[in-house]
């Protein structure tokens, strides 16, 4: 059931939400705390709240310590996004996170048989086909991670801000405890790699814009009214909210305080070509029962980075999708990496905002069209591969 947080609590919610500045944010969120309850309703909410606190605690302590356009080399929390999409490396200690940096991207990375070498995130592209993806090499998952042991806040936010994540384990250990490990730590900070049943999206608005629920889906023990009354007490009076699939007030709640999140997740099995890990691979198969997609590797000899390639588009839901000029013959090469389910509109909003304003037609090339190219409105569906050429009333 929901928390059912007193209404000083609300208040001072409100007054976290209307906060900008990471500081005073974090102070609002220490205030909040104290009019908390405590008992075991609360409990997921307490952990997450500290875990914000923690995190903007160690980013102004970092900033502290770097000075005015100094580097102190301490660990950032975040790493800016590059590339089609940004994918997280986790796994324990010693599984090859940085062999397959190594093997897979240009990054500059120490390969060591040493525990714990990386302290710090390690960006690097990997170019597969049409798509770069930025993978994000962690310092590695432990017990107690989730918990802010060691260098887990940094890990676990690199994960929650990432697009998708890479679960590693190494063939030669047991890499069903290595699995259930990184996924426990995730768990514990509140980031899914196991698709949930439903999914909540609240979309603040500006003031005057009312309260507006888009229900796609089911509530569970719970009424469309009692959401209402849930998102008012917390003063959400100016908003979407999209619900979508199975969702509990739980899961409303939850999506207020921004607490849970869905991560696509791929499983690199590292030293698929060792003596002996055929047993452990199938073990792993029939533990994860295809609820995520792995992939065998050698990052030492470099096998398996294509099958990775693609899983990672899978994963995340990548499509391909090439334009060309109207009256030209080819298209340009170079594709927009989008999400399935981009329409026409969602394209042409990201060439530029003008050739919505200005919209006139758009034609589509694909195989899977009876008729290629056909003409489409704004509101037709894409798929990977597909070229497209738009008209608007300028050209």
């Amino acid at each position: 059931m929901p928390t059912n947080l007193p209404p000083e609590a609300l208040d001072k919610w409100e007054e976290v939400e209307a906060a900008r500045a990471p500081r005073d944010k974090m102070e609002k969120m220490i205030e909040f705390l104290k009019y908390v309850p405590h008992h075991k309703g609360t409990l997921k909410l307490r952990g997450e709240i500290k875990r914000k606190i923690a995190l903007i605690r160690e980013d102004l302590e970092d900033k502290k310590r770097k000075g005015t356009g100094k580097s102190s080399g301490g660990p950032k929390l975040f790493v800016e996004k590059e590339g089609s999409a940004q994918v997280a490396i986790l796994g324990p200690t010693n599984v090859g996170k940085s062999c397959l940096m190594q093997a897979v991207t240009k990054a500059n990375v120490f390969v060591s048989p040493t525990k714990y070498t990386t302290t710090q995130p390690v960006p690097g592209i990997m170019d597969f086909g049409d798509v770069q993806f930025q993978l994000v090499e962690t310092p590695a998952v432990m017990e107690g991670s989730g918990d802010g042991r060691a260098w887990g806040p940094v890990t676990l936010g690199v994960a929650r801000n990432a697009d998708g994540v890479i679960l590693m384990v190494d063939l030669a250990r047991n890499p069903v405890e290595q699995v259930e490990l990184v996924i426990s730590e995730l768990e514990k900070s509140r980031v899914l790699v196991k698709k949930p049943n439903g999914r909540v999206e609240v979309e603040r608005r500006h003031a005057g814009t009312a309260l507006r629920v888009i229900l796609v889906g089911k509530l569970i023990d719970c009424t469309l009214r009692e959401v209402e009354d849930l998102l008012r007490g917390y003063k959400i009076r100016d908003a979407i909210v999209r619900i979508g699939g199975e969702v509990t007030l739980d899961d409303v709640e939850d999506a207020i305080f921004e607490t849970t999140t869905y991560k696509p997740a791929v499983i690199v099995a590292n030293k698929a070509d060792s003596p002996g890990t055929i047993a452990n691979l199938q073990k792993l198969k029939k533990h994860v029962n295809n609820r995520i997609q792995i992939v065998p590797m050698s990052c030492e000899k470099k096998l398996g980075v294509e099958e990775l390639g693609k899983a990672l588009i899978q994963s995340l839901g990548i499509i391909r999708i090439y334009t060309k000029e109207p009256g030209s013959k080819t298209d340009t090469g170079r594709p927009f990496a989008l999400k399935k389910g981009t329409t026409i509109g969602d394209l042409a909003k990201s060439i530029h905002k003008e050739f919505i304003s200005n919209f006139l037609f758009a034609m589509v090339w694909a195989k899977r069209l009876p008729f290629s190219p056909k003409k489409v409105g704004l509101s037709f569906v894409l798929d990977d591969g597909d070229i497209v050429e738009i008209h608007t009333r300028s050209g």
